[in-house]
């Protein structure tokens, strides 16, 4: 099985992808919308592709990117049949499976932290993935949302820690850099639900917790409702329309050789390698503008913001870091031309020297 852990910074949450090799199925779990072509790139490069975009409830700290993986896969969006989402494709009950090739993931009701809250166990329960209720030597809140301690102290107690004590513990956010835990973890170690804590005192704990509430609950709420539907499509960018590109896992947009050559688009193709490669055994291609990736930044004002930017160089890797290089420095129209001169020639396509 492929399982494969995914990180938002802004807002600490954990995206998950778990694919069946056998099928090519796969599962993305709590996908975050500003990561939407990230997961799906995942996907890709690994040879799986979805089947469904699961959420463990509905996320007051950020928009889903569910609608998009749909739109790109034609994945289901499922979710708890709790949380009263419009435009779902399947609404989950306690103990249902949800397969992807011969795997599947249990749902298991834990709400508590909002009413909706599932946490879904693999078949083998060698892991469960517990969202917003189990977090590493934490739980999620309970002050807003229909937030319940007492329910989320039954499901934790219930669902969670009657999963064997070797299974591994992947929660939907951590704010301190930790990854994993374990069920034999959390019951020793927990301090607010360890074995030792009784509901009165984790009662009494989440009620003084005090926390602010996140700055994206009147957005992410409502969006996520909607199963991250945008109100707006028309003004909502969904990818680069000035050529057909691919993201890649490492960030960055990659153009095919043939669809560059083919472009009847203006482009600004910039040749990022060494003069004597410029002019080397391998030539260059017509048209290209030599700006070595050590000097570019410092040339980028030479360059139009307002047409597109290709950038090459012998196999890649160095035009991947120069289309870095220019995103950082305000450039939104880039691409790096995937597999660089190398494969530019091997495809036959035209060289000058």
């Amino acid at each position: 099985m492929i399982f494969r852990q995914l990180f938002d910074p802004v807002s600490s949450t954990y995206t998950y992808l778990l694919g069946d090799e056998a099928s090519g199925e796969a599962l993305i779990v709590d996908s975050v919308l500003d990561h939407w072509q990230r997961d799906a790139a995942l996907a890709r490069e690994l040879g799986v592709k979805p089947v469904a975009t699961l959420e463990t409830h509905v996320h007051a700290d950020h928009v889903t990117g569910a609608w998009w993986l749909k739109r790109e896969f034609g994945c289901a969006t499922v979710l708890s049949a709790d949380a009263a989402a419009e435009g779902a494709d399947r609404l989950l009950r306690h103990r249902d499976r949800i397969a992807f090739g011969n795997r599947y993931l249990e749902a298991r009701a834990t709400p508590g932290h909002t009413r909706s809250c599932m946490t879904y166990v693999l078949d083998d329960q060698s892991l469960a993935l517990t969202g917003d209720c189990l977090l590493i030597r934490g739980t999620g809140r309970t002050d807003f949302q229909e937030g319940d301690s007492g329910a989320m102290f039954r499901s934790i107690r219930g669902e969670i820690f009657s999963l064997p004590t070797d299974c591994l513990i992947y929660p939907g956010h951590d704010y301190r850099g930790l990854g994993v835990s374990s069920v034999a973890e959390e019951r020793r170690f927990n301090p607010r639900v360890g074995e030792s804590i009784g509901a009165e005192d984790f009662g009494g704990y989440m009620k003084n917790l005090n926390l602010p509430h996140p700055k994206l609950l009147d957005v992410a709420v409502p969006a996520n409702l909607r199963c991250g539907r945008p109100t707006d499509l028309a003004a909502t960018a969904s990818s680069p329309t000035w050529a057909p590109l691919r993201f890649t896992v490492a960030g960055t947009w990659e153009i095919e050789p043939a669809a560059f050559a083919e472009s009847p688009q203006q482009l600004q193709l910039i040749d990022v390698r060494a003069s004597d490669e410029f002019m080397g055994p391998l030539g260059h291609i017509g048209g290209a503008r030599l700006i070595p990736l050590e000097q570019l930044i410092a040339n980028a004002k030479e360059l139009s913001a307002e047409i597109p930017i290709v950038v090459v160089c012998r196999s890649g890797a160095r035009s991947a870091q120069a289309a870095v290089l220019l995103q950082k420095a305000g450039f939104r129209q880039v691409a790096n031309l995937s597999g660089g001169l190398l494969r530019w020639a091997a495809e036959g396509h035209p060289v000058e020297y």
